[in-house]
């Protein structure tokens, strides 16, 4: 039998999708998930299925069962294709956690309390273990965001931050004035384009506000920014931004950015 190698494992679920790691000795980002299918059983037999080629090391229940799947040395198959910070193969560069949830696609519904507790304990064993960076817990959404919403905008982001696990500051209040939408292009935009790719989205500085920009807006917001996600850059979305980029500068991360 497999070890775990966190000890708040319940059971360990074998899963055969699973590969070396690629010039990464040891994982420096923590991927956040909700499986997105109708029912969790089916969403671990998926990730156990050689046939489906998709993996993950970590699944938590809504009951709040945590299941190891793949061993931490391992690169799981469960971001596809993505990126941060430059980097593309963040399957070799993370530890990917599955979170029992419909999704947006079958009922997205709130996490229950029981499930968040798991994710939480599961996300700061890890973290301490590994030495990940708090701006280095993401979501599927911010590493792919025209391809994934999840784990979406009911995750409770500033609950995980408060044990330690994360980067999260409180977000500005959503009160209108400035705001940039799709099709608009200039400076400004540019130096919006920046600011986020400075925090580590992969985005291109195009000056246009894109398809790929409007969705990494809204990958943002769906974890920064939770009260409005319509992928339209406004005030709040903006002095967030900032804010976050100031606390990763804080951290001894690069504190250059744009102006807006």
């Amino acid at each position: 039998m497999t070890p775990p190698d966190s000890s708040v494992v319940h059971r360990f679920l074998a899963s055969p999708n699973h590969g070396e790691r690629v010039g990464a000795l040891r994982p420096s980002l923590l991927i956040l998930h909700y499986t997105g299918m109708r029912e969790g059983d089916a969403a671990l037999e998926r990730l156990a299925d050689p046939a489906a080629e998709v993996s993950c090391h970590y699944f938590v229940s809504e009951a709040g069962e945590v299941v190891q799947m793949v061993p931490e040395s391992r690169r799981a198959w469960h971001a596809g294709k993505a990126i941060w910070e430059g980097v593309e193969d963040i399957n070799s560069r993370s530890i990917g956690i599955e979170i029992a949830n419909p999704g947006h696609d079958w009922g997205y519904r709130n996490f229950p309390a029981v499930q968040m507790a798991a994710v939480r304990a599961l996300c700061a064993d890890i973290v301490a273990r590994h030495g990940v960076a708090p701006e280095h817990v993401l979501g599927h959404s911010d590493v792919a965001p025209l391809r994934k919403a999840d784990p979406g905008e009911k995750f409770d982001w500033a609950g995980l931050a408060a044990d330690g696990v994360g980067l999260f500051v409180p977000p500005s209040p959503v009160t209108g004035g400035r705001f940039f939408s799709p099709g608009e292009a200039g400076q400004p935009i540019a130096a919006l384009q920046a600011m986020f790719s400075l925090y580590g989205y992969g985005i291109d500085v195009t000056g246009t506000y894109d398809a790929l920009t409007e969705a990494v807006v809204r990958a943002f917001q769906r974890h920064f920014r939770q009260t409005r996600v319509d992928g339209i850059c406004d005030a709040s979305t903006i002095e967030t931004l900032r804010a976050l980029i100031i606390a990763k500068g804080g951290r001894g991360g690069s504190g250059r950015g744009a102006g807006v």
